[in-house]
């Protein structure tokens, strides 16, 4: 009796281990997880605090500075430019990747900057006129029209043509963002192999993946990006992933 009751439990147990092993190799070889990144994500990289930087920089120039950077940045919306990364996997925790700058976004990011900057400029304008015992009205559009004669154009304008790049150049960012190649996912670390466009041939990011969202949190080793100061970059997934 005993045998026959060891015995039984003997196959039990060896059932339930043979069936864990079963779930934990499928969970390993059919299940990737968070190491599987098929999709299409995007991410908008700030630029408010670097066209802050910019603008303050050029008023110090000037000699037109009663605000501080951190005034400057205040005054500013959130100024993002839009990243977009693909990923398609061609086999286990492996495949192909294409990454580009939104031109759109670009373009827009930097009109928006121009835009808040000269809301800024024509302020210190008109202080400056107040200071000096100008009689004639200071409000936005006074100001707006005085900067207008006297320049030939709009403060936007004027800012735009004459004043600093608020923004990286759109081809600088291209250089450090677009590219496209192979990739494999690690444990924690996404290797990069580029074959078209890109600074460097590779890239090894530490990484995480939850859900739709994947946080790229540096490169490994050297700082080989022109914006090391951008990590952690977040991206979310714009669509459900291919499985």
């Amino acid at each position: 009796m005993g045998k026959a009751i060891k015995s039984i439990i003997f196959t039990l147990l060896f059932l339930s281990l043979s069936a864990a092993i079963a779930f934990l190799a499928y969970l390993y070889f059919y299940r990737p997880g968070d190491r599987d990144l098929s999709g299409e994500w995007a991410t908008e990289l700030s630029m408010t605090q670097y066209a802050a930087a910019q603008a303050y920089g050029w008023l110090q120039d000037i000699e037109a500075v009663s605000i501080s950077q951190e005034d400057v940045e205040d005054c500013m919306p959130e100024l993002t430019v839009q990243v977009n990364l693909a990923f398609e996997q061609t086999g286990r925790f492996e495949g192909t990747f294409s990454c580009n700058v939104v031109p759109e976004s670009y373009e827009a990011c930097n009109q928006a900057a121009y835009e808040a900057f000269a809301a800024v400029f024509e302020e210190l304008v008109a202080e400056r006129l107040r200071m000096a015992g100008y009689g004639g009205g200071t409000d936005a559009e006074e100001t707006e029209a005085l900067i207008s004669e006297a320049f030939g154009m709009s403060a936007v304008s004027y800012l735009t043509t004459c004043g600093p790049a608020l923004l990286p150049d759109l081809e600088e960012l291209q250089a450090e963002y677009d590219g496209s190649g192979t990739y494999e996912a690690g444990e924690e670390v996404l290797l990069r192999q580029f074959e078209a466009g890109g600074t460097a041939a590779t890239k090894e990011e530490s990484y995480a993946r939850k859900d739709s969202m994947l946080i790229l949190s540096g490169e490994a080793g050297a700082a080989v990006s022109l914006f090391p100061e951008r990590y952690p970059i977040v991206y979310q997934l714009k669509q459900t992933e291919s499985r």
